[in-house]
């Protein structure tokens, strides 16, 4: 018996996949059973990482291809496109889906989207309407979240009846790395973080200060502590109760120049300061930033000025949403 000819020649799989589990694979499996071929869209490329994008783009495209080889998938049949997040800047992570489908469809417009409006974070199944959504049968009360959680408290057993058995060799062996040592140390913090506070997420509000030279560079600092050792920062810092942001934004600055709050060479925009507010923007809590800008006019020293050019060329670099934070900061019209 003839298979039944492919309702559309591509289909388009959107999903960040950290790590791919069991509903993964099975909608990708239905998925082939209605288009020629399909492109997964594997989202917070170039992202540091974290507890909650723990895997590169690299990782998460060679552990899907594996758990689709293992259910007998044919390789030539997949595609893959890696697009970095754009939290701030739905239109630009827009057409970087579109330009990442692209390069494997050309001009075909045979394209269907594939997926399940379950919540909120399905929003983008809506906003490519010149392509056909198929829904998938595929109802699952799996999450990656969950499958995270178990895996950085040790919890195998649980993962093992997460994800497909290639997934699960896969995330066996990462355990070895250097990589999940710090991830797993940084699992620690949050729960240890998350006992002290009583309820959670916690309401905390920071300042930061994008401080540029007269060279057109910005400051940068590296984080000391958990979580996010090692990452590049903005100068930052909760506010006091007795001081405004403000002023918080200044004494950061301050701080990473080594000089005092009221260094004369150290002045504030007359910009308005950007809020930044997405619920989820940090696994410390429910934070929400204020970003402020400042000139310096005063020595350099050997602090960490990065030209903008640089600053933006490595997004995995940087701690939390401060990438898209610099992105906008940096911008010739300024923070939006």
């Amino acid at each position: 018996m003839t298979a039944p000819a492919p309702s559309h020649r591509f289909g388009v799989y959107i999903g960040r996949f950290q790590p791919p589990h069991t509903a993964h694979l099975r909608v990708m499996v239905e998925a082939l059973e209605n288009v020629g071929t399909l492109v997964v869209v594997i989202g917070s490329a170039h992202a540091p990482r974290t507890l909650k994008n723990p895997w590169t783009a690299g990782e998460r495209q060679e552990v899907i291809g594996a758990m689709l080889r293992e259910a007998g998938v044919d390789p030539a049949r997949v595609r893959f496109a890696a697009v970095p997040d754009h939290p701030y800047d739905e239109d630009r992570w827009l057409a970087a889906v579109r330009a990442g489908v692209a390069a494997h469809t050309g001009e075909d417009g045979d394209v269907a989207l594939i997926g399940h409006l379950k919540d909120d974070s399905s929003y983008y199944l809506r906003s490519f309407p010149d392509w056909p959504f198929l829904p998938t049968a595929v109802v699952s009360p799996l999450s990656a979240t969950d499958v995270r959680r178990a895996y950085f408290a040790g919890e195998l057993e649980s993962v093992a009846g997460m994800v497909p058995p290639a997934v699960h060799a896969w995330l066996e062996a990462f355990r070895g790395t250097p990589e999940f040592a710090e991830l797993e140390a940084d699992a620690a913090w949050l729960r240890a973080a998350q006992a002290e506070a009583g309820t959670w997420p916690p309401l905390r509000v920071e300042a930061l200060a994008a401080v540029r030279d007269p060279a057109g560079r910005v400051l940068l600092t590296r984080r000391d502590e958990r979580p996010g050792r090692g990452l590049l920062a903005l100068p930052g810092s909760e506010v006091l109760p007795s001081e405004t942001l403000a002023a918080a934004a200044r004494r950061a600055a301050a701080g990473a120049l080594g000089v005092t709050p009221d260094d004369p060479a150290l002045t504030l925009s007359p910009t308005p300061a950007t809020v930044y507010d997405a619920p989820g923007r940090s696994p410390r809590g429910r934070v929400i930033a204020h970003v402020f800008g400042f000139e310096w006019t005063g020595a350099t020293g050997a602090k960490e000025w990065t030209s903008p050019r640089d600053a933006l060329a490595h997004p995995e670099a940087y701690f939390e949403d401060t990438h898209a934070l610099l992105e906008q900061a940096l911008s010739p019209a300024g923070p939006r």
